[in-house]
């Protein structure tokens, strides 16, 4: 059958998907608008809302990170509405333009419908379709074009690290990090440290937790480098600005560019690029020198408070310092700190929830959690706050020991130096850059040949996009799992189609906070075509692989050999047996994790949410607004105000960071001043609230919002160099050049330039995205931030001519 879809028709809202006759397909255009399908559809189907009757589904939406509840509106077999869900305290009864456009990811023409391996060149996009067990025979053994992992686990005598595994932020990323858990691989990538690896790290070692701001209650915010009215539209964000300029809580807001958060603040002060640490030490300095810090609470729960205050002080990080390299005025940053300690503890320095901006970015969230500390607004209404969790039950998983399988891929300095080549600290999640070019350098302990992708974009989502994709050609395999082809995808020597949220249950979550939650993302419709959720991907792949695998360890393994001989092949092989994790269903799994709530599974499968007492406290107040815990019944405070480090203190002075060549105290330096050589421009880039990064650059709804991104330039310079509004620009840096449409503004400072990531995908397979603007990836360098390997996207400077 072949399904075809009017754009602008959907775009109305009454798109009607018409099924026609089957149509043979080839491999030259397996990613057609064609869809082939085993899956039962009417003859004739529409997505416009109907007057009849109708099934409604609680579920959890996943067009962006918030994972707002919503309800779906199931016609005939047809998704036809996706409406907010009132029942989530998280969501509030919201769902955002991305929320509405989940529709459109379910119907996406081009969406991947069955399992696919490669038959042309690596990154050429020429795939052929098999069946499931077809694509994991060729996992396992290979085929012409690619090895298998048999035959490349045997070349490295089962050393099972000579896998990566990288995964994208999701509600499943557990479950694939138990296959990887099992498979025994020391090395695991994930989203981490190209996104919040810095501000979580940050904020865990000073504070022992990454805390969420009570903006609700705030009365005074400053809010840096965060565009919360442009780049997320949540309830938070939604009704935070509601007490915006002179309405009940004052907002200054630093950013370099002047944003829509800009326009709602109170002040905006253009802060110049990677400099925010010297503002923050400035402010510091201010409270400590005026004595306005709270000294009971520092008395209490401060270590190294002293030698924080004479570090200061004695480096004289004066408000007139911090003018001449931040550009904000020492007026300015006297009146901050001043009023900021007059609104505490209801005051916030805004945590942040976004990328690394630049090489000093772990001791920036360091000195805006001591900074915060000192208001003692910790762990308080209008603070910041730690709230509850509503603990689940764990499931059975294997994490069996491989002897032959090599550490995580790491060098250390040589000359007795501390810390490691790349960055002194390897969290839980990997640095990509320092992997990828310590694969690419030749610099490894051991060859890394193959990666398992989840829901992951690597090609669009690191900087220097050339080294990425020369990395991916490299491996011998590459297997992704995945809703859409991708450039990634592109990359692939097995495509595995994944069922997209509407047509899955995933793993149930709790959401901590002021109001703890229990939520749950419930299957709407049955998947459709041969795609599957990630669980019965893995499911079918380890009863694949999970015996050859074990016959390659006992080749290579002594231990499990010595083993076999004292306990029978039998009873070891149970401790290495990949299947186990994923022999029940996610349901029953769920079912499981939430049995210590007496009514949870059922009230998860009823109203999508659980928490206790919700039947006596949820109740609408108003036309849309409703109550989930009362007042009273809220964590604004869950410790009294005690960190959750482990010395239950504010720690400030970390000596133990000095032995990996990490600076105890934050500290500024001259190598993080701001600099632009002539001609140049330092490149900014950020999100948008109708985006989610590249993942969803091919919906068609959201595509016709915003076509294509634009590069911002102060409209002075764009004058000199003859650049209008909308004319075609060249942006060359060492990384690479892109071609992206102007757009001269005021709102940027004439050295610096500014573009909306997410956009410029390569892959012809995605009709809306292909090539529809510019990818920031392309041209931002691989510069790393020192301590945790994060990306630092604000440190590339470029250059711009007129096409």
């Amino acid at each position: 059958m072949q399904v075809e879809i009017s754009r602008r028709r959907f775009l109305q809202g009454s798109v009607a998907l018409s099924v026609v006759g089957g149509v043979g397909i080839s491999s030259e255009n397996l990613f057609s608008s064609g869809m082939e399908s085993s899956h039962k559809i009417p003859e004739s189907i529409t997505t416009k809302t109907g007057s009849g009757n109708a099934k409604l589904v609680p579920t959890l939406c996943e067009m962006c990170v918030n994972k707002c509840a919503a309800i779906a509106r199931v016609e005939n077999g047809v998704v036809t509405k996706l409406d907010p869900n009132p029942s989530f305290p998280k969501s509030k009864n919201m769902l955002c333009p991305r929320g509405n456009a989940g529709i459109q990811a379910l119907y996406d023409p081009d969406r991947l419908k069955y399992p696919m391996i490669r038959v042309g060149k690596k990154g050429e996009g020429k795939f052929k379709r098999v069946t499931w067990d077809e694509a994991y025979d060729a996992i396992l053994n290979g085929t012409d074009k690619f090895k298998g992992l048999k035959q490349i686990l045997e070349e490295e005598k089962d050393n099972r690290s000579t896998f990566v595994f990288c995964a994208g932020e999701g509600m499943a990323e557990h479950t694939f990090k138990t296959f990887y858990t099992g498979f025994g691989s020391a090395n695991w990538l994930n989203h981490a440290s190209l996104c919040l690896r810095t501000v979580v790290s940050g904020y865990g070692v000073t504070l022992g937790a990454y805390p969420q701001a009570d903006l609700d209650n705030a009365e005074y915010i400053i809010m840096a480098g965060a565009n919360r009215a442009e780049a997320i539209v949540t309830p938070d964000t939604m009704d935070f600005f509601k007490r915006t300029k002179g309405r009940g809580a004052k907002l200054i807001c630093i950013d370099p560019r002047f944003t829509n958060t800009a326009a709602k603040a109170d002040k905006w002060l253009a802060i110049k690029p990677g400099t925010d640490l010297a503002f923050v030490l400035a402010l510091t300095y201010v409270v400590l020198t005026e004595e306005l810090y709270d000294k009971e609470y520092v008395k209490k729960y401060f270590n190294g408070f002293e030698e924080y205050k004479n570090h200061i002080l004695n480096n004289a990080y004066t408000p007139e310092w911090a003018e001449t390299i931040t550009g904000i005025k020492k007026d300015d940053i006297y009146t901050i700190a001043r009023d900021f300690m007059k609104h505490a503890p209801k005051a916030v320095y805004y945590p942040g929830r976004r990328s690394t901006f630049s090489k000093n970015d772990f001791q920036l969230r360091r000195a805006m959690a001591i900074f915060q500390a000192l208001s003692g607004g910790i762990d308080n209404q209008g603070g910041l706050v730690f709230g509850k969790k509503l603990p689940l039950k764990g499931h059975e998983v294997i994490a069996p020991m491989y002897a032959q399988a090599q550490g995580v891929n790491v060098d250390r300095k040589k000359g007795g130096g501390h810390g490691y080549a790349d960055c002194a600290v390897v969290s839980g999640g990997g640095s990509w850059l320092a992997f990828r070019n310590r694969v690419l350098e030749g610099r490894n302990p051991y060859p890394v040949r193959g990666m398992f992708v989840y829901k992951h974009n690597p090609i669009m989502n690191m900087p220097n996009r050339a080294k990425t994709e020369k990395f991916m050609k490299d491996l011998d395999l590459t297997v992704v799992i995945d809703t859409m082809p991708s450039d990634t995808a592109m990359f692939a020597d097995v495509l595995l189609p994944e069922c997209t949220y509407l047509e899955r249950t995933d793993p149930v979550k709790t959401f901590g906070g002021v109001e703890p939650s229990i939520a749950v993302r419930n299957k709407v419709i049955e998947p459709m075509f041969e795609t599957k959720p990630v669980i019965e991907i893995l499911r079918g792949l380890t009863e694949k692989i999970s015996k050859p695998l074990f016959e390659i360890t006992k080749k290579y393994d002594e231990d499990v050999q010595d083993d076999i001989a004292d306990r029978g092949e039998e009873e070891v092989y149970a401790e290495f047996d990949l299947t186990i994790p994923f022999k029940h269903s996610q349901e029953e799994l769920n079912e499981h994790a939430v049995s210590g709530y007496p009514g949870a599974a059922e009230a998860l499968k009823k109203y999508g949410v659980y928490y206790p007492e919700r039947e006596k406290y949820f109740k609408r107040v108003s036309l849309n607004e409703y109550q989930y815990y009362p007042e009273n019944a809220r964590y604004y405070s869950v410790t009294g105000g005690k960190p959750k480090t482990n010395s239950g203190k504010v720690e400030c002075n970390l000596k133990t960071l000095s032995r990996k060549g990490v600076d105890p105290m934050p500290t500024w330096h001259d190598e993080y001043e701001y600099k632009v050589p002539e001609g140049k421009f330092r490149l900014l880039t950020g999100r948008h609230a109708q985006f989610t990064q590249s993942g969803t650059a091919n919906n068609a709804m959201l595509h016709d919002l915003i076509h294509e991104n634009y590069i911002w330039i102060n409209k002075r310079v764009a004058k000199q160099k003859g650049i209008k509004f909308g004319d075609l620009v060249e942006v060359t840096s060492n990384a690479g050049s892109i071609r992206i449409k102007a757009y001269p503004t005021e709102k940027i400072a004439p050295d610096q330039v500014f573009f909306i990531h997410g956009f410029g995908e390569e892959s012809e397979a995605l009709t809306w995205a292909y090539r529809s603007g510019g990818n920031d990836n392309a041209i931002i360098e691989d510069i790393l931030e020192p301590v945790y390997g994060g990306a630092a996207m604000h440190e590339t400077n470029v250059e711009i001519r007129k096409v």
